[in-house]
């Protein structure tokens, strides 16, 4: 009799060990199943924006950048997106005139001279003519414009003027002799929807005797 109590208790106590070793198996491969789905998840999201990140260099804008011949102290600059053919298209693109020398200007240059002022200056040779393609006083910005692939844009430019804290009588031929052979630096801030922005600086020959 006492052997039969001992191969039953034996018994349950084997089924009990069994029973917990199925139910910690099943929580381990449910814990490997959902480390598995996790770490797949996160890789498909690595290639997900690895090759978002590879199509948005792909696509990225290609200008065509030019300033025909000036007459007096006008003239006219040109963009033309070039490509690439899949872009298809830009949304918006805005233009900025920036510095044409990697000087540093700020308002200690100028004896009470505002760094207002002094960033509001175009310091190069070229501006966007006041008024046209909504060009403010300064010159350095136009209003937003979209773009096909194949498609340009003409802009007015002028000579920029010398600030007004350059004194002397020979400040205009100071001033252009300060720019002379410098270029006309742009940056094009380029945005498609479904896309991060794109920034493309480009750099634009000004002729001689400007």
């Amino acid at each position: 009799m006492r052997a039969g109590l001992l191969s039953r208790r034996m018994d349950i106590s084997w089924g009990n060990v069994a029973s917990l070793a199925a139910a910690g198996l099943s929580a381990v491969a449910a814990a490997g199943a959902w480390l598995a789905a996790h770490r797949s998840a996160n890789t498909a999201d690595t290639v997900a924006r690895i090759e978002q990140d590879r199509w948005h260099a792909d696509l990225l804008p290609q200008f065509i950048v030019s300033l025909g011949p000036l007459e007096g102290d006008r003239g006219t600059l040109h963009v033309h997106l070039a490509g690439p053919l899949p872009l298809c298209h830009l949304d918006e693109i805005r233009i900025e005139i920036v510095q044409s020398d990697d000087m540093s200007y700020t308002s200690t240059l100028a004896g009470g001279v505002s760094q207002e002022e002094i960033d509001a200056q175009v310091w190069g040779p070229l501006r966007f003519s006041y008024g046209a393609n909504g060009a403010d006083i300064n010159g350095s910005t136009v209003d937003p414009f979209d773009l096909a692939v194949g498609r340009g844009h003409p802009f007015s430019v002028e000579l920029t003027r010398p600030p007004r804290w350059i004194e002397g009588n020979d400040r205009a031929v100071r001033w252009r002799e300060r720019w002379a052979g410098k270029p006309m630096r742009l940056v094009l801030t380029c945005r498609r929807d479904g896309f991060k922005d794109w920034v493309v600086p480009r750099e634009v020959e000004v002729p001689q005797g400007t």
